[in-house]
C-alpha cells in the first residue's frame, strides 16, 4: 500500500506540543533505516522529475517494492523506472515524446576498459505514451500496474461525474491493455484513491465517490469479480450512545485482504467536545478506530479490530492533557495491520493483528529538516519501503520490519 504525506498540519500541532511541554508515554524502539539508493533529478533515463517539489499537490511520483526490486511511477516525466535494490536501471517504461533518448538500447554493446571486451546491455525499454502515471503496484509475476489519467478527450462523464481513471498493465516486455470499470478497455474510474494486488495476483481498485468508497476487485486476466459501495451512513457503530446524533463516523479508508476475498474497512469515530467552563458543544472531537472486515461476496461486516490511537501528553503549568489522534493505514502483512502517524523526526508505527488484537509499536526515524514529499510502500511480506525527496535528490530507504514479524512469529 501507499502512504502519501498529507499531515502537515498534524507534524506542525506536534512541534507546538513539543514545545510547551509534551511528554512521551515511554520509550518505543526504533527500526534502522537502511538507504538503498539515491536518484538524481533531471530528465535523464535514471533520474526523476520532481522540479514542482514546493508545489503541493504538484508530485504523482509512487514507490513499490516486490521481491527486492523497486518500482517508481514519476508523473512528471511520464515514465516508470524499474529498478533492484542497488540503484541499477533494469527496465525503463517511458513516453518518448516526452523524455530524451536514452544512453542505453536494447541492444546497445557497452566497451569495457582498455582490454577491448564487449558487454550486451540488459536494460530494456519500453516506449509507451503515459499522460501522467501515479500510484503504482505489482504482482507475483512482476506485471506492473500503474493509474494513468486520460487526456480531456477520452474522460466520460456519468452524471455529472467526471471518469477520467484507468489502471495500466505492463508485463517485463511490453504494455498489456489497461483495466476499466468493467475490467479490459472498460468506461473510465472516479477518483482512484489507490491500488493493490492480491497473494492471488488479483487487482483491487479503490475510489473515492461522492457516497463514499467504492471498491473493483478484478482477476488476474481482469475479469471484474466484485464491485463493493462503502458508506459512511452503513456503516457499523460500535460506540453508539443513547444521545441523538452525538457520534459522527467517517469510513477513512479501505484495503484489501491479500489472502481470502475480504476488505478491511478503517471507521474513524468522533464525538461532540463539551467545552468545559461553559459546558455546551464546542465541536468534535476524535474517539476511537474500529477495523472491520467485510465479506466482498456477502457484504456483510465481521468481527472488528480496535486500533489504540496516537497520544500526545501537553503540560502547561500545572495542567495536563492528552490528545488522541488516529493512524493512517498503511496495510496488511499477514495477520498484521500497519498503520503510521507522523511526529517529531519521523514516524510511530504500530502494528495490530487483527486475529488476536495485539498491538506493536515502533518508531521509523527521518530526518524532516530537509524532506520535501515522500511516499511509502508496505510489501505482502512487511517491508517498509520509502521514497524520500530532498531538495537536490531522492533516496530510496526501507526498514525490516518482516524480520519483526517474524520474532512475533516464533
Amino acid at each position: 500500500m501507499k502512504f502519501n504525506v498529507r499531515t502537515i498540519l498534524f507534524l506542525a500541532l506536534s512541534a507546538v506540543f513539543i514545545n510547551t511541554g509534551c511528554k512521551k508515554a515511554g520509550i518505543v524502539q526504533t527500526i534502522k533505516k537502511e538507504e538503498l539508493f539515491s536518484l538524481k533529478y533531471g530528465n535523464f533515463e535514471n533520474e526523476l522529475n520532481l522540479f514542482n517539489l514546493n508545489q503541493t499537490g504538484s508530485i504523482d511520483t509512487s514507490i513499490a517494492m516486490k521481491n527486492g526490486l523497486f518500482y517508481i511511477s514519476n508523473g512528471q516525466s511520464k515514465k516508470i523506472l524499474k529498478m533492484n535494490s542497488y540503484g541499477d536501471l533494469l527496465t525503463l517504461y517511458f513516453n518518448r515524446d516526452e523524455n530524451p533518448k536514452p544512453l542505453f538500447n536494447n541492444a546497445q554493446i557497452n566497451q569495457t576498459g582498455n582490454s577491448g571486451t564487449q558487454e550486451i546491455s540488459t536494460k530494456k525499454i519500453i516506449d509507451y505514451p503515459f499522460n501522467s502515471p501515479s500510484d503504482i503496484c505489482v504482482d507475483s509475476k512482476q506485471k506492473i500496474y500503474s493509474v494513468e489519467v486520460l487526456p480531456p478527450e477520452r474522460q466520460e462523464n456519468d452524471k455529472g461525474r467526471i471518469l477520467k481513471y484507468v489502471v495500466l498493465r505492463f508485463d517485463g516486455e511490453k504494455f498489456i491493455d489497461y483495466i476499466g470499470q468493467q475490467g479490459p478497455a472498460g468506461t473510465p474510474f472516479p477518483l482512484i484513491k489507490s491500488i493493490y494486488t492480491t497473494d492471488r495476483d488479483e487487482l483491487v481498485v479503490v475510489c473515492v465517490v461522492p457516497e463514499g468508497i467504492e471498491v473493483y476487485w478484478f482477476s488476474e486476466n481482469g475479469s471484474l469479480l466484485h464491485n463493493v459501495l462503502i458508506k459512511s451512513d452503513d456503516a457499523p457503530n460500535p460506540i453508539e450512545t443513547k444521545i441523538e446524533n452525538s457520534i459522527y463516523l467517517k469510513v477513512e479508508n479501505v484495503i484489501p485482504d491479500s489472502h481470502v476475498n475480504k476488505l478491511l474497512v478503517k471507521i474513524d469515530y468522533y464525538g461532540i467536545k463539551i467545552d468545559e467552563t461553559s459546558k455546551v458543544q464546542a465541536g468534535i472531537e476524535y474517539k476511537t478506530t474500529y477495523v472491520y472486515p467485510l465479506d466482498v461476496k456477502t457484504g456483510k461486516y465481521g468481527k472488528p479490530v480496535e486500533v489504540p490511537p496516537y497520544e500526545q501528553t501537553v503540560e502547561q503549568g500545572f495542567s495536563k492533557k492528552v490528545y488522541k489522534s488516529p493512524y493512517d493505514i498503511l496495510g496488511i502483512s499477514g495477520s498484521w495491520l500497519f498503520f503510521m502517524v507522523p511526529v517529531e523526526n519521523g514516524y510511530m508505527v504500530e502494528l495490530v493483528n487483527h486475529d488476536n488484537s495485539r498491538v506493536i509499536k515502533r518508531f521509523l526515524g527521518i530526518d524532516n529538516t530537509n524532506l520535501l514529499y515522500q511516499n511509502f510502500n508496505l510489501s505482502n511480506n512487511g517491508i517498509i519501503s520509502a521514497l524520500l525527496a530532498e531538495k537536490d535528490k531522492c533516496q530510496i530507504v526501507w526498514w525490516r520490519t518482516d524480520t519483526l514479524l517474524d520474532a512475533l512469529h516464533n
